[in-house]
């Protein structure tokens, strides 16, 4: 049965061609603003001259450095020096760490208690009562942090990486302009497209509950990543093809697939644990755990594997078990197309290694992960162990 939800999306979305131009009358006229990057791509794509111009008629100042995976030290360092320069306002100009890094500061800035790691490690959420306003211009499509409420936050002091969420850090609005990922690294165009991919497989591959329009929007979405990759890819870019790979990566994670259904998420956070042991990017990680958790989790998942098998990727072998097979060999070798591998030895990480590691760490924090929340650090482990 389809559970009780409650919708709530505030996010302005200006899609298309030129729309940086418009950031001016989207931010208030008085604000005192703040544009935020990470390691100075936008310097040499075009983007800053873009954003710097649109902003021209504004007292501006700016904060870089934010890095891949935001670390809670650097994102300190900006909270400080919004506090002291009285910024009202902030932008966020990059990709989803960049965008997650500035949910966390905008919640910093403001926070009332002692300790902002709180907001991740204790109960320092609940007293957050307000956050500085903030839009963001998207430059790498991946995490859906344009629309959403989610942030992942690396301490690597400690390595740690641990999440949030919180209406307070909705972005106000977000530019989504497909030619600021022309100049992406293939690489980078690859893991967007795998996290966009895990995202959805997260929310809709648990079990039945009866509901037609999530499932419907989530094969929908599988599907036109797997349609756009190939293009997407592609050097020189295709404008249609990297505007249907932003759009698809957004609407991956913007809350409308989850509501009223069972998530599992179990991916993700094995995943978080092992960049945060062996600094894989988050993709990477996502590609070297999703198949070995579907052949762990095969019985568990049976009903939604074969629909995913059927719907998604045309498989309509009969006999359960080989459909069953074949979905996630399929997965798998769409994850090959992109060039990503789904093994952790391809990285020269051990399996047995990080199983242990995993294990102890879930142990020691007493977390469990999936739709049933019975993936413990043992069965972590089990699943690090076929990822070789």
């Amino acid at each position: 049965m389809i559970d009780n939800f409650t919708f709530y999306n505030p996010t302005k979305i200006v899609f298309g061609t030129g729309t940086i131009a418009k950031i001016n009358k989207l931010i208030p006229h008085k604000a005192k603003v703040m544009v935020l990057y990470g390691g100075g791509s936008i310097k040499k794509n075009g983007v800053y001259e873009q954003v710097m111009a649109a902003l021209k008629k504004r007292e501006v100042l700016e904060f870089g450095g934010i890095e891949a995976n935001p670390d809670y030290d650097t994102l300190l360092q900006a909270v400080k020096k919004i506090q002291k320069k009285g910024v009202n306002f902030l932008l966020a100009v990059g990709g989803g760490s960049v965008i997650d890094g500035v949910k966390f500061i905008a919640l910093a800035a403001l926070y009332p208690g002692k300790d902002p790691w709180d907001i991740l490690a204790g109960d320092g959420l609940s007293q957050a009562t307000e956050a500085l306003p903030f839009g963001t211009v998207l430059t790498l499509p991946a995490t859906g942090s344009e629309m959403n409420s989610n942030a992942v936050i690396s301490r690597r002091s400690i390595q740690e990486k641990l999440s949030f969420g919180s209406d307070l850090v909705f972005p106000r609005f977000s530019i989504l302009d497909p030619e600021t990922t022309y100049s992406l690294p293939q690489k980078q165009v690859r893991n967007g497209l795998v996290d966009a991919f895990v995202h959805v497989i997260e929310q809709y591959l648990t079990y039945p509950v009866g509901a037609l329009v999530q499932d419907r929007q989530a094969e929908a979405i599988l599907m036109a990543l797997m349609d756009a990759a190939p293009a997407a890819l592609r050097m020189p870019p295709d404008y249609n093809a990297r505007a249907n790979y932003m759009w698809a990566a957004t609407c991956a994670l913007n809350h409308t697939l989850s509501r009223g259904v069972p998530e599992d998420w179990a991916t993700h956070n094995i995943g978080h644990e092992l960049t945060a042991l062996y600094g894989l990017d988050h993709a990477e990680t996502l590609a070297a755990v999703l198949p070995w958790l579907l052949w762990y989790k095969r019985k568990q998942k049976q009903a939604k594997l074969l629909q995913y098998g059927y719907r998604v990727l045309g498989i309509k072998t009969q006999k359960y078990a080989d459909r069953i097979d074949q979905t996630i060999e399929a997965t798998s070798a769409f994850f090959h197309s992109l060039g990503m591998p789904t093994t952790l030895t391809a990285y020269g990480i051990d399996p047995e290694e990080a199983a242990q590691k995993v294990q102890a760490r879930m142990e020691s924090h007493q977390w469990t992960f999936g739709e049933h929340n019975d993936i413990t650090g043992k069965d972590a482990a089990e699943i690090l162990r076929l990822s070789r």
